[in-house]
């Protein structure tokens, strides 16, 4: 049941992005928040996939951080490179985030999973 749920997610972040959702305006120009990309990118390959452990350390379900790595992957690079999560602080996410999954067109279930994800990352990261 709960990879029914993941492919539903995945299902509707995919549909969105077909729609035009989530485009590149925007993003050059400094509306998309507080967090500054100073070279601190990482190509697909280096952004890690969530896994039991990563649960288990940050205390969120697999499921959650398997959303939030989706729609991240599916969805913030249309705007910017793949930035590397363990590279952001909180408060900088916290602050930019409800802007960029508005401009995305997402909503409140995907911010929360984006960012769940994101900080379970740094929890693992060690940084």
């Amino acid at each position: 049941m709960p990879f029914l749920k993941f492919l539903a997610a995945w299902v509707f972040v995919s549909l969105l992005m077909s729609c035009g959702a989530g485009g590149g305006a925007g993003a050059a120009s400094g509306e998309m928040g507080d967090i500054q990309d100073d070279g601190a990118v990482g190509g697909i390959s280096e952004v890690p996939n969530p896994s039991p452990q990563m649960a288990k350390a940050s205390g969120t379900p697999l499921e959650t951080l398997q959303i939030g790595h989706s729609t991240y992957m599916l969805t913030c690079a249309q705007c910017h490179e793949y930035m590397l999560p363990e590279n952001f602080f909180e408060d900088e996410l916290e602050d930019a985030m409800p802007t960029m999954i508005k401009h995305a067109g997402l909503g409140q279930t995907e911010e929360d999973a984006v960012l769940d994800y994101l900080l379970a990352v740094k929890k693992v990261e060690g940084s």
